[in-house]
């Protein structure tokens, strides 16, 4: 019987792949498909362990006699060199509907060469999605395979580490490893198989579990005191480590158990530098008047060439009804600026008669803020507010402990997240902290709440609710001072 030169109508066809990430297999079994004229919704591909759509009792064997022979005469397959390139890589993603998507793309490419050139074309953005997560996996384990030496049973080291990818790129990236550490005998054990290089030849074993792989040994110490020593806190961006450093991998880096620790530490350290480089010869200011007149001419930081006046703290904390009690806000508003004095604005005269519910006078606090300048964007004729950064909030801090140190308070109210980095050298949530008051260094006590422009932005029942946690939260204050003065 000849070879078959036409596809019966109707026919459905199971590819069974000998490996899920065989992209030659798959490009052998599409070329044949594509010249017998099967269209895609007719395949069905099939990776060890997997179902077709029609054929899921069918031995694969049974399966490959049933797919069609292409004719003689059929046209050769035409592919893009790029095709190419993405497909070997999409090829060992662990999606299940990739060699669909390939076989659909490669279909069309027949009708439509250019098509990998049209980069608004759904399936050609998911190919290039597909790929560019693959490099990604294969980026993080060539950054993040560790290797641990045991002995074998002769005394020779042998190197075994662990590592969980997400896609099928343990072979291919075998290469990189033997490449890299040719003259090691080692072993990568993962949970879809293993590889091992004897320094001479590559094998290929089965799955494995962590347990397999071998736990610390006496360098990681070493390289964990390394690591702690070159951490560099005013480098630091959460984010973006997160992102090159995704926390799944952290349980197989020795120096990763330190990252929690040197995070938290980290912004208050920076702190603790600019403090200790940037103003060490600076001699701290022995009164509030110097305080004001010093920010005044301060350009420590880009808000202060924004052409705004630097608005100095309000109150006498030597005069006999002074209650003990710092407010520090975030910085001055539009109005604050105007008139060079702090909560004069919408949310201070909110925050007056909160204060004055609970019976406290506003001069008998000493009302300030964690940065002195007005930091704003133009819309229009109009100054709108903008939130300070971190760097300039601590770098304005040095003002602030200038001001505490001379004020002396009993409790600090910190309104707002950034009035609380300004005391605390890191980023807190206030939802989470407030109503627990922090002993600080100098014996006061920081309590936390919402800034009252907070409140201004809210309406209906959200705004009652905040309104009265903010009152409790003042109310609590109150009651504290009290006990403090008793």
């Amino acid at each position: 019987m000849g070879p078959r030169k036409h596809v019966s109508f109707g026919a459905h066809y199971a590819v069974h792949l000998p490996a899920p990430d065989d992209f030659a297999a798959w490009r052998e079994r599409a070329r044949g498909l594509v010249q017998a004229d099967v269209p895609p919704d007719r395949v069905s591909w099939v990776e060890p362990g997997g179902t077709g759509d029609l054929f899921a009792s069918e031995s694969p064997a049974r399966s490959e006699k049933r797919l069609p022979v292409p004719p003689a005469d059929a046209p050769a397959v035409r592919a893009s060199q790029r095709f190419l390139t993405l497909a070997r890589s999409a090829a060992l993603h662990s999606d299940p509907t990739r060699f669909a998507l390939l076989y659909r793309l490669l279909w069309r490419l027949q009708r439509n060469p250019r098509l990998m050139e049209d980069k608004a074309d759904p399936e050609v953005r998911r190919l290039e999605e597909l790929a560019k997560s693959v490099r990604r996996d294969a980026h993080k384990m060539h950054a993040f395979v560790r290797f641990r030496e045991v002995a074998e049973e002769d005394g020779t080291p042998h190197f075994v580490a662990w590592f969980e990818p997400d896609h099928h790129i343990v072979r291919a990236e075998a290469a990189f490893f033997m490449r890299r550490f040719a003259n090691m005998r080692w072993s990568i054990l993962t949970p879809q198989g293993s590889v091992h290089w004897d320094g001479e030849t590559m094998r290929e074993g089965p799955p494995a579990r962590r347990e397999d792989a071998p736990g610390g040994d006496p360098v990681e110490d070493l390289w964990r005191s390394y690591y702690a020593s070159i951490f560099n806190p005013a480098r630091l961006k959460v984010g973006a480590m997160l992102s090159e450093m995704p926390k799944k991998y952290w349980k197989n880096l020795p120096e990763a158990e330190l990252i929690p620790q040197l995070i938290a530490g980290a912004q208050a350290r920076e702190a603790a530098m600019v403090k200790a480089g940037e103003r060490e010869e600076r001699v701290r200011p022995a009164s509030l008047a110097e305080v004001a007149q010093a920010i005044a001419t301060c350009r420590d930081c880009p808000i202060a060439e924004c052409g705004t006046r630097a608005v100095p703290g309000e109150g006498t904390p030597d005069a006999p009804d002074f209650s003990g009690l710092m407010i520090v806000g975030e910085q001055p508003g539009d109005q604050e600026d105007l008139a060079g004095r702090p909560f004069v604005g919408p949310a201070g005269q909110l925050l007056d008669d909160h204060l004055a519910r609970i019976g406290i006078e506003r001069g008998a606090a000493y009302l300030t803020n964690a940065v002195k300048h007005f930091k704003f964007t133009w819309k229009g004729k109009h100054r709108l507010h903008q939130s300070p950064g971190a760097k300039e909030i601590d770098t304005c801090r040095w003002w602030f402990d200038a001001e505490r140190a001379i004020v002396q308070p009993r409790i600090v109210l910190a309104l707002g997240a950034s009035a609380a980095r300004a005391m605390l050298g890191r980023t807190v949530s206030v939802t989470r902290e407030r109503g627990r008051p922090v002993m600080l260094d100098d014996g006061s006590e920081l309590w936390l709440t919402v800034h009252p422009s907070y409140l201004l932005r809210l309406d209906g029942d959200a705004r009652q609710a905040q309104t009265a946690l903010f009152a409790a939260d003042l109310a609590a204050v109150k009651g504290r001072l009290a006990e403090l003065a008793g």
